[in-house]
C-alpha cells in the first residue's frame, strides 16, 4: 500500500527546478499529452516521497570546469624543425601558428601563437629549456619550457623588415636575424630588444656590385673563429663578415641561387645547395672558385660537358665522422626526366649513394649529432625527416639506413577519420587483448636501437582507469587507441573493407554503387565493451556485426539483403484513409517480402536497378586472423531504380542478439544470432494504429510552417560538408517560397537521392540540382505519375537543418505543429516526407502505460522529436533462443519531443543509471571450452539497481532542442529543459562523473553544457568551441569521468575534460618538457690547434652588442612586447641552480625594467616641478608692486 501511494505521488507530480530553466508538466495520456501537455511553472510536491526529496543529486557547478588536456596525431601543416641535441627535445611548427614539442612517450605539449601566423623557424636555446620562434607576421617570440604548459616570456615585432632566417649560436645570448632586404640584425635573448649593431647588405657585398643581392638565406657562425659570421644571399653570394672590424673578410659568387649553407667542422670548408641541383664546396683559402662541384643526381654527358641541371638542392647538411668519411645529406636534386619519382632524401657516405624516397613532400629534415659543439667532429646518427603528413627518423649507424618505430600516433590521418568514439572507464582487460591481437599485425624491418627523441620526464599520474578512443576512416578501417592516462597507443586495426569484393574497374557494367569515393568510408560504430561486440554502419548503406576470438578461423560470410524504401502512393483522394492496426507480430515472419516495401517495378527507359545491394559481399570462404571478425553483413537494397539512402541510426544489444538501424526512410531490425530480419518498414508505419494525432482531410496550402524533414543535424550528409553549407545557405530562399509553379519544380527535384531540401542531392553521385531543374528518369516518371489536378506543395524543413542564426518556428499550438508537420495519409506532401530514425537505445523498462514490470525493448526516435517505444518479445530459455522467432510489436507508447531526437537513457527509481543488458564476452572459436562454459551468461541490469527497480524509473529523453526526463510507467513528463530556442544539439550524452550522472551536450554555437539528472538543472554553460567546420561536429562526444574529444584538424584529435577535478590534477598528468641535464664538455683542441685555431676563444659578444658600443636600436625599427610567462612561468621551472639562476635573471631584469621606468617618472616629475616654481616665481615677480585697485 505504501508503494502504491508513493507512485501515485510521483505520477502527478508536477515541479519544477529553482532557477526556472525547468518545467514540469503533468498530463494525463502517454502519447502527445506526456509531451505537449501544458507547461508551467510549479512547486515540489510537499508529499514525502517525491524525486525531489527521495533523489539526492550530490553535483553541483562546482564540480565542473572547461580545460584542454592534449592533443594527439600529427601537427597539421608542418613548417618548421628544432632539436635540442642536449635535453633530447623535438619542436615542430605549423601554418597555422601551432608548435608541438616532443620527448619520450607521454612527452607531447601543444602551445599556440595567439596571432595564427604561420612558423617560419625554429630555433632552441639548447639545455636553456627555452624555445625561439620566428612567424610570418615579422615576430619573434622566446618561449620559456621550465613549466608543463610553455608561456611566452617576450615578444619583438619587426615593423619594417621581413625576417628570412634566424640563427642562435650555441651558448651564446645574441641571436642573428636575416631579413627579405638582406639586412642583418642582432637581438639580446634575455631582454629581447634590438642591439644597434646592424650588418647592412650594401656594405656587405662589393661597392662595384649593381643588383640586389637577395634575401638572407643562411646565418651561421665560423665553428673556427666564432667572430666571424657567414651570410648567404639569395642569388649566389655568400659573405664572411669580421663581426669586430666590420667589414667583410672575404665573398664568394655562384651563378645558381644558394638554398641552403652548412661548414665543415674545422671551419675551413663550407657548402652550399643550389637551385639547379648542384653542391659547390668552398675553401676559405681560394674563395675564387668552387673547390668542388657536384651534381648528385645529373646525368653525365658524353662530351665532357657539364652535367644537366637538376630539381634544385632545398637543404644539405655536412656532418663529419672521425672514424669514417663525412655524411653529406641533402632533400630534392633529383633529374628532372623522372617525373614520377617521388620526394626523396639523398644520403652521400663516401662513394656510397642512398636515395630514400618518401610517401609526402619533405618540408624540413635535421641531422641528430652526438655534440652540441660545432667545431667537433659531429658523428652523426640519425635523421629526422618531417614530412607533409608524416614524421620518421632514420638511423644513421647502420647501412642499409632503417627508420625507427615511432611511439608518436602520428598515423591517426592515415585515411581521412569519418566518425569517432571514446570511452572511459572500461573494462581493464580490453587494453591488453587489443594490443596482443594488434601486434601480430605490426611492420617489420625497424632500427633495433631505441627512439633518439627521449627527453623530459613524465609519470603516470592519479588517472589510473583505461580508456580506448576509436576511429572510424574514409577507407573503411578502424582503428582502437589505448587513450589511458593522456597518452595515446595504437592497439589494433580492423578493416572492413576486407568482408566485401574488390571494385574492378574498366569493365563497362552498371554499377549499383552509390559512392564513387570511399565506398566502404565508416559512419557509424557501436561497440559493447562487455560482450565485446561490434558493429559499423558504412557510407554504402550496410551494417557489418563484428564478434572477437582469440583465434583464428576460416568460413563463409553471412550476409542478409534489407529493402527499406517508403513507396508513395499515385492517388490522393479527399477522404480520410483508413490506417490499418499494425500486423500482428507472428504474421511477420512468414512475409518479410510484404514489411519492406512494395515490390511493384515501373517501368522506364533502360534497365532497373531493383533489390540489389550497392556492395557485393564475399562469397568464397574468408581467413579471418584472431581480432574482430564479421559475423553478418546486413545491406540496404535498391528498389524500383532508387538506391538507399545512408544509415542515421545504429545500435546492437548482445543479450537479446539484435542489431537495429535506421535512416530517413524507415526502421530495420536484425536478429543476428539466427541472421533473420525481424522488421523493416517505413516510418510512418511503425506507428500504425497507435498514432496520436487526428488526421482529418486539409488542404497542404494552409500549411506555412517549415519543421519537419528527414535529417537532423546528426545524420545529414556527414561527409560531404560542403553540401551542408549549401543546404544552409538556402534555407533563406526556401522559406520565401510561395505556392507558385516554383515550388511544382522544388516537388518534382524529389527523389530518394535528394534531401528534400532546395533539391540538393545527398548521394555523392548526383550532381546538385539547381532550382530543382534537374531531373533523373525516376524523378520524371514520378512527375508523370502525377495526377492533372494534383496541387504543387512545399516541402516542410526541419530544425535541424536551420542555420544557427535563423529563429525555431514558434510553438503556438504543440499538438497542432505535430499533426501538420508530421505525417497525414490524405496530404500528399506528407505521404512523401520521410521521417529519419535519428536514434535507438535498446533498455529494459517498461513498454506501456500500465505495465508492472519491465521487459526487453527498443526505443526509437525521430528527426521530428516522436519517440516510439517497440517491445521485444524473446523466447524464454537459452535453447529456445536459437530455433524460436523473437516477436516485435509496436507498444502504442508515442512521446514527443522539439527537434530531433538524439539520445536515450534510463535510470532506476534511485536515479542511478541502468545499463542496457549484455552478454558476458565468450570466444565463439574457441576449443578448449566445454558445453557448460559455452553457454551464454547474460547480465540484465547494472549491479547497483536494487529489487524495488520495477517500481518505476526515469527516462531521460535529449533532443536538439530540449531534454526531457518521464515517469515510467506512468509517462508522465516530470522535468523539461529548453535546452537551446536559436541554435540546435549536435551531441549529448549521458555521462558518469564523480560517481553520478549528467547530461552533458555540445551545441552548434560553440556551447558545453551539462545538466543534473534527474532534475534538469543546468550547471555548466560555457561557449567553447565555435563550429567553423563540419568535422568538429562529426567528430565531438563525450565520454565518462569528464572527458571529451573531436577533431581540432584533420590529423589531430584535441581531448579536455569539464571536471573540475581533472583540471586541478592536470599538472601532475603533464610531462616535464625540461630536465636538468649537465652540457657535455668541449674536447681538448690540444695545444697546436689552440695556437692556429684563431680567435674564437676571446671574442666577447657583449662588449660587441652591448648599447655601450653598438649604441640604442631605432625604435620604428621593432618593438618589444612583455609575454605572458613573467615570474608566473618561472613556478614551473625546474628546481636546482638552474632553475634558481634562470629566476633570479628573470626577476633582475623585471625588476631593473620597473626601476627604469621608475627613473624616467621620476625625471618627469622633477622637470614638471621645476617648471611650475618658474612659472610660480615669475608670476610673483609680476604682480609684486601692484596695488589691490590696480588688479
Amino acid at each position: 500500500m505504501k508503494k502504491f501511494n508513493f507512485r501515485k505521488v510521483l505520477d502527478g507530480l508536477t515541479a519544477s527546478s529553482p532557477g526556472g530553466s525547468s518545467s514540469g508538466g503533468s498530463s494525463s495520456g502517454g502519447g502527445s499529452g506526456a509531451g505537449s501537455g501544458s507547461m508551467h511553472s510549479g512547486g515540489t510536491a510537499g508529499a514525502a516521497g517525491t524525486p525531489r526529496e527521495e533523489i539526492q543529486e550530490i553535483l553541483s557547478s562546482d564540480c565542473f570546469q572547461i580545460c584542454k588536456t592534449v592533443r594527439h596525431g600529427f601537427p597539421y601543416l608542418p613548417t618548421a624543425l628544432a632539436f635540442d641535441p642536449v635535453q633530447k627535445i623535438l619542436a615542430i611548427g605549423t601554418r597555422t601558428g601551432a608548435i608541438r614539442i616532443l620527448g619520450r612517450p607521454g612527452v607531447d605539449c601543444y602551445c599556440q601563437h595567439e596571432s595564427g601566423a604561420a612558423v617560419l623557424q625554429l630555433q632552441f636555446l639548447i639545455n636553456e629549456g627555452a624555445l625561439v620562434s620566428a612567424s610570418a607576421d615579422d615576430t619573434l617570440h622566446l618561449w620559456n619550457l621550465r613549466q608543463k604548459r610553455p608561456a611566452i616570456l617576450h615578444s619583438l615585432k619587426f615593423n619594417r623588415e621581413r625576417i628570412t632566417y634566424c640563427h642562435l649560436p650555441f651558448q651564446s645570448k645574441w641571436l642573428y636575424v636575416g631579413t627579405e632586404r638582406g639586412n642583418t640584425h642582432i637581438v639580446n635573448i634575455e631582454s629581447f630588444i634590438l642591439s644597434g649593431y646592424v650588418i647592412m647588405w650594401n656594405k656587405a657585398i662589393e661597392l662595384s656590385t649593381k643588383t640586389h643581392p637577395g634575401p638572407v638565406v643562411h646565418l651561421s657562425d665560423s665553428p673556427r673563429d666564432e667572430g666571424k659570421l657567414l651570410i648567404g644571399y639569395e642569388n649566389g653570394t655568400v659573405v664572411l663578415w669580421d663581426l669586430k672590424s666590420k667589414r667583410a673578410d672575404l665573398r664568394v659568387y655562384y651563378d645558381e641561387a644558394i638554398h641552403s649553407v652548412d661548414w665543415h667542422h674545422e671551419g675551413k670548408q663550407f657548402m652550399c645547395s643550389h637551385s639547379d641541383g648542384s653542391l659547390t664546396l668552398w675553401n676559405l683559402k681560394s674563395p675564387s672558385r668552387p673547390f668542388q662541384i657536384t651534381i648528385p643526381h645529373g646525368k653525365i654527358q658524353r662530351d665532357g660537358k657539364k652535367p644537366e641541371s637538376c630539381k634544385p638542392i632545398l637543404k644539405v647538411e655536412y656532418k663529419t665522422c672521425k672514424s669514417s668519411e663525412p655524411f653529406i645529406i641533402f632533400s630534392g636534386g633529383l633529374s628532372y626526366d623522372k617525373v614520377c619519382r617521388r620526394p626523396s632524401l639523398t644520403i652521400m657516405h663516401g662513394k656510397a649513394i642512398t636515395v630514400l624516397e618518401m610517401d609526402h613532400p619533405i618540408v624540413e629534415f635535421l641531422t641528430l649529432c652526438e655534440t652540441p659543439y660545432p667545431n667537433e667532429f659531429q658523428e652523426p646518427y640519425a635523421v629526422v625527416v618531417l614530412l607533409e603528413k608524416d614524421l620518421i627518423v632514420v638511423d644513421l649507424t647502420q647501412s642499409n639506413f632503417p627508420i625507427f618505430e615511432n611511439p608518436y600516433p602520428m598515423d591517426i590521418h592515415e585515411s581521412p577519420v569519418t566518425c569517432t568514439e571514446y570511452f572511459a572507464d572500461c573494462p581493464p582487460d580490453l587494453i591488453p587483448v587489443l594490443y596482443s591481437v594488434g601486434a601480430k599485425h605490426k611492420k617489420q624491418g625497424y632500427s633495433n636501437k631505441e627512439w633518439p627523441i627521449s627527453g623530459g620526464a613524465w609519470n603516470l599520474g592519479t588517472q589510473t582507469y583505461p580508456e580506448i578512443i576509436i576511429t572510424g576512416h574514409a577507407d573503411g578501417s578502424i582503428k582502437f587507441w589505448d587513450a589511458s592516462a593522456i597518452t595515446l597507443q595504437m592497439l589494433y586495426k580492423l578493416k572492413t573493407s576486407k568482408v566485401f569484393e574488390k571494385q574492378k574497374l574498366g569493365e563497362g557494367k552498371p554499377t549499383a554503387e552509390i559512392v564513387e569515393e570511399d565506398p566502404f568510408a565508416i559512419q557509424m560504430m557501436h561497440w559493447c565493451p562487455e560482450s565485446r561486440i561490434f558493429c559499423v554502419a558504412g557510407v554504402s548503406a550496410y551494417v557489418v556485426v563484428y564478434r572477437f576470438s582469440r583465434h583464428e578461423v576460416n568460413t563463409e560470410i553471412v550476409s542478409l539483403e534489407v529493402r527499406l524504401q517508403y513507396e508513395v502512393e499515385d492517388i490522393i483522394t479527399p477522404e480520410p484513409e483508413i490506417i490499418p492496426p499494425f500486423p500482428d507480430a507472428s504474421s511477420q515472419l512468414p512475409s518479410l517480402k510484404s514489411l519492406s516495401g512494395s515490390t511493384n517495378t515501373v517501368a522506364c527507359e533502360g534497365m532497373m536497378k531493383d533489390s540489389i545491394p550497392c556492395l557485393s559481399v564475399k562469397t568464397r570462404p574468408v581467413r579471418m586472423p584472431p581480432g574482430y571478425q564479421a559475423e553478418l553483413v546486413i545491406q540496404l537494397v535498391w528498389v524500383d531504380g532508387e538506391p538507399p539512402q545512408q544509415i542515421t541510426s545504429l545500435a546492437v544489444n548482445s543479450a537479446y542478439g539484435l542489431v537495429a538501424f535506421g535512416n530517413c526512410n524507415g526502421l530495420a531490425v536484425v536478429d543476428f544470432m539466427q541472421k533473420t530480419v525481424l522488421l523493416s518498414m517505413g516510418t510512418i508505419d511503425l506507428y500504425g494504429s497507435s498514432d496520436p494525432y487526428q488526421r482529418q482531410p486539409r488542404s497542404p496550402r494552409k500549411n506555412k510552417q517549415f519543421t519537419a524533414d528527414n535529417f537532423c543535424m546528426r545524420g545529414l550528409s556527414n561527409f560531404y560538408p560542403d553540401l551542408t553549407k549549401r543546404i544552409r545557405t538556402s534555407y533563406q530562399s526556401l522559406t520565401e517560397l510561395t505556392d507558385s509553379p516554383v515550388s511544382l519544380e522544388l516537388e518534382r527535384c524529389k527523389s530518394p537521392t535528394s534531401d528534400h531540401v532546395n533539391g540538393h542531392c545527398t548521394s555523392p553521385t548526383s550532381q546538385t540540382c539547381s532550382s530543382g531543374k534537374r531531373l533523373s528518369s525516376a524523378d520524371v516518371t514520378k512527375s508523370n505519375r502525377r495526377g492533372p489536378g494534383r496541387p504543387p506543395f512545399r516541402k516542410a524543413q526541419s530544425a535541424a537543418c536551420m542555420e544557427i542564426s535563423l529563429p525555431v518556428t514558434t510553438e503556438e499550438n504543440r499538438e497542432n505543429t505535430f499533426s501538420r508537420s508530421r505525417s497525414s495519409s490524405v496530404s500528399s506532401i506528407d505521404k512523401e516526407s520521410k521521417e529519419a530514425i535519428t536514434a535507438l537505445y535498446f533498455m529494459e523498462t517498461f513498454a506501456r502505460k500500465n505495465d508492472s514490470t519491465v521487459s526487453p525493448c527498443l526505443w526509437v526516435g525521430t528527426g521530428l522529436g516522436m519517440v516510439l517505444i517497440i517491445s521485444l518479445n524473446l523466447p524464454a530459455t537459452e535453447e529456445l533462443r536459437q530455433t524460436e522467432p523473437v516477436m516485435v510489436s509496436p507498444s502504442g507508447t508515442v512521446l514527443t519531443l522539439k527537434g530531433a531526437v538524439l539520445t536515450f537513457s534510463c535510470l532506476d527509481c534511485m536515479g542511478a543509471l541502468i545499463h542496457p543488458p549484455y552478454e558476458v564476452w565468450r570466444d565463439p572459436n574457441s576449443i578448449e571450452d566445454n558445453e557448460k562454459m559455452r553457454k551464454r551468461k547474460l547480465v540484465m541490469h547494472s549491479p547497483s539497481s536494487s529489487q524495488d527497480m520495477g517500481d518505476y524509473q526515469f527516462a531521460v529523453i535529449c533532443s536538439e532542442k530540449q531534454a526531457k526526463v518521464f515517469s515510467l510507467p506512468s509517462q508522465t513528463c516530470l522535468y523539461v529543459h529548453n535546452i537551446t530556442e536559436t541554435s540546435f544539439l549536435l551531441r549529448a550524452d549521458v555521462v558518469t562523473l564523480c560517481n553520478s550522472i549528467c547530461l552533458a551536450c555540445f551545441c552548434a554555437n560553440g556551447h558545453i553544457m551539462t545538466m543534473s539528472l534527474p532534475s534538469l538543472r543546468p550547471m555548466l554553460d560555457v561557449n567553447y568551441l565555435p563550429v567553423t567546420d563540419m568535422r568538429i561536429a562529426r567528430t565531438f562526444c563525450f565520454t565518462n569521468e569528464g572527458q571529451a574529444l573531436y577533431l581540432s584538424s584533420p590529423t589531430e584529435i584535441q581531448r579536455l575534460t569539464y571536471s573540475q577535478e581533472m583540471c586541478d590534477n592536470l599538472q601532475d598528468m603533464l610531462g616535464d618538457l625540461f630536465t636538468p641535464v649537465e652540457t657535455p664538455e668541449a674536447q681538448n683542441r690540444g695545444f697546436l690547434k689552440g695556437l692556429f685555431g684563431g680567435s674564437g676563444q676571446t671574442f666577447d659578444r657583449e662588449e660587441l652588442f652591448g648599447e655601450a658600443s653598438a649604441g640604442k636600436a631605432s625604435r620604428s625599427l621593432a618593438q618589444h612586447i612583455p609575454g605572458s610567462g613573467g615570474i608566473e612561468g618561472m613556478k614551473g621551472a625546474a628546481g636546482g641552480v638552474i632553475g634558481d639562476l634562470a629566476r633570479a635573471r628573470l626577476a633582475l631584469d623585471e625588476r631593473g625594467q620597473r626601476l627604469g621606468e621608475l627613473d624616467e617618472k621620476t625625471a618627469g616629475m622633477m622637470t614638471s616641478a621645476e617648471a611650475f616654481s618658474k612659472h610660480a616665481h615669475e608670476l610673483m615677480l609680476k604682480y609684486k608692486d601692484k596695488k589691490w585697485y590696480q588688479f
